[in-house]
């Protein structure tokens, strides 16, 4: 889309509803739209942000583990605005190109878990039987 609401190509939409989907899918997550972009929120604290400028599409997420390794993605930088120095990483893609949406799903699974209360991360892990990234909602479907 021309007006910046959604992602702009084919792999852009995908990955927007296959993300958006999966973070929906950790308890009490809920959508909301500051600034004109998706931000997925677990008791009122962003987990994860969705948006389009000039048609790029940007995934953020907050990193506390993976930070390091996710800036040495070509695609990915420090957030900006002073939160990439609190382990918030922006993934950012031209159009055309194509999101790597399973290593995106891993970065908003430890974005939930960072953020979200202990209480409701035990029960996602309890969900399962386990713990770690293998309990997160979008691997159960699977």
């Amino acid at each position: 889309m021309a007006d910046d609401r959604g992602p702009t190509g084919p792999a852009h939409r995908k990955a927007e509803r296959e993300l958006r989907e999966l973070a929906l899918g950790y308890p009490e997550a809920v959508e909301e739209f500051p600034w004109g972009e998706s931000a997925f929120k677990v008791r009122k604290k962003v987990f994860v942000f969705l948006s389009v400028n000039e048609g790029r599409f940007h995934v953020t997420t907050k990193l506390p583990d993976s930070a390091a390794f996710a800036v040495a993605h070509p695609f990915a930088s420090p957030s900006g605005y002073g939160l990439g120095r609190s382990g918030w990483v922006t993934a950012t893609f031209e159009p055309g190109e194509r999101p790597p949406v399973d290593l995106l799903g891993e970065w908003i699974d430890e974005s939930y878990r960072a953020i979200a209360p202990k209480t409701l991360v035990k029960q996602l892990d309890g969900a399962v039987g386990g713990t770690g990234i293998d309990a997160a909602p979008a691997r159960r479907r699977r």
